[in-house]
């Protein structure tokens, strides 16, 4: 099973029209005007409040789709459930994108209905603190309080899954990588949609031409932006040079054409290292996240598919091993004395000492891609139909 999900997989589905066009018009209409607003505090105070009347516009929803608002620790988030048949003792932990400065849960129902019914179970979509109020140590911090109000509701680590898109990726993987260095049970497995793993100031030159969507040098100005007065090289900053030791299986998606493409790349390379079984898939010509765009694009809903594919294999896997942690293991009194204070602590404090040669090898491409075809309600939790 482990060699089942450990592997690289380069989808050969021919390029939709659909996929096209909306590259096209991106190219044309969001990448420019990004690379205009994208320049002062201003410009990202008016995108973020753009994004937030963007997401209380309606979207039409399936009818067997069900949204309810929760308090979760110290934000709030969204249930989102695809049908009535789902496991309720099982949850996927949703983590939005949009640089750390845009986006809601709202604005990502199109993702989290989707893998709400691919994981056959509820999705709770938190909505973490952004900037440009919030800084990043706050997001992760919201981030890691939401899995342990999951642990403390009585959900097993076995039962939970972590999941978020473009900066949503970031903070998957830095909430992992925080989870596991402080000693707490991890979930069963995670999947990654375009993370943004790399906010050092090395500019991103890689598909700066190709990507229809996002302009790299306004990814540069973001990354220095959001971490200012942090060690860009930690690994809760820039988890592209974590050690992925111990962690649990990874999905890590990406298109082709796409600025980020490579980090997700790194990422994949570094965990493997640390033992950690990834499917890495690169997709031909799809633009940043492109997950979100399923409504549309028929692309953006094969991939759920696919991820519906690695999450049955990842919990069969966690199902065999017996190193799983269980909740058992978890006492808030004695292994999260204090939430809030360290994480921030740990991103501003001494640097790391940094060794290219250890913690950024060359990431080379993943070799060889295989063909990606082959892809009741026993306790009632809050925000349920049944609670």
């Amino acid at each position: 099973m482990h060699d089942e999900i450990d592997v690289d997989v380069c989808p050969d589905y021919p390029l939709s029209w659909q996929a096209a066009a909306l590259s096209a018009i991106m190219r044309r209409t969001f990448k420019p005007m990004s690379g205009i607003l994208l320049r002062t505090g201003i410009g990202v105070m008016a995108v973020s409040r753009i994004a937030a009347l963007a997401g209380k516009v309606p979207l039409r929803l399936p009818a067997h789709v069900s949204v309810v608002r929760d308090e979760v620790g110290a934000c709030s988030g969204e249930w989102v459930r695809a049908g009535q048949e789902l496991d309720e003792g099982k949850v996927l932990l949703y983590f939005h994108g949009g640089g750390y400065f845009a986006c809601s849960p709202a604005t990502h129902r199109p993702i989290t209905w989707r893998l709400s019914a691919a994981a056959r179970r509820p999705v709770l979509a938190v909505d973490y603190r952004q900037g440009p109020v919030h800084r990043l140590p706050e997001s992760l911090e919201d981030a890691v309080a939401a899995y342990l109000c999951l642990l403390e509701r009585g959900y097993a680590p076995a039962d939970i899954l972590l999941a978020g898109d473009s900066a949503g990726g970031h903070l998957t993987l830095a909430t992992l990588l925080a989870l596991r260095d402080r000693g707490l049970p991890l979930p069963a497995a995670a999947v990654c949609l375009s993370p943004w793993t790399d906010l050092t100031d090395v500019p991103h030159q890689v598909n700066s031409l190709l990507d229809p969507m996002i302009s790299a040098g306004r990814v540069d100005w973001l990354a220095r932006r959001w971490t200012v007065g942090l060690d860009t090289r930690h690994h809760l900053v820039s988890p592209v040079f974590g050690d992925y030791t111990g962690l649990p299986p990874l999905m890590i998606v990406t298109g082709s054409t796409e600025v980020l493409r490579d980090e997700g790349r790194r990422v994949a390379e570094r965990a493997r290292s640390g033992g950690v079984p990834v499917t890495y898939e690169e997709w031909p010509r799809m633009p940043h996240a492109f997950a979100i765009l399923a409504d549309v694009v028929p692309e953006a809903r094969r991939v759920f598919l696919h991820i519906a594919r690695f999450l049955s294999a990842a919990q069969v896997l966690a199902a065999d091993d017996p190193g799983v942690r269980d909740l058992a293991t978890y006492d808030p009194a004695v292994q999260d004395p204090d939430m809030y204070g360290p994480l921030g602590q740990d991103l501003a404090g001494e640097p790391v000492a940094y060794d290219p040669a250890v913690q950024d090898p060359a990431a080379d491409d993943p070799g060889a891609r295989s063909d990606a075809s082959a892809v009741q309600d026993p306790t009632a939790r809050p925000g349920s139909a049944a609670a």
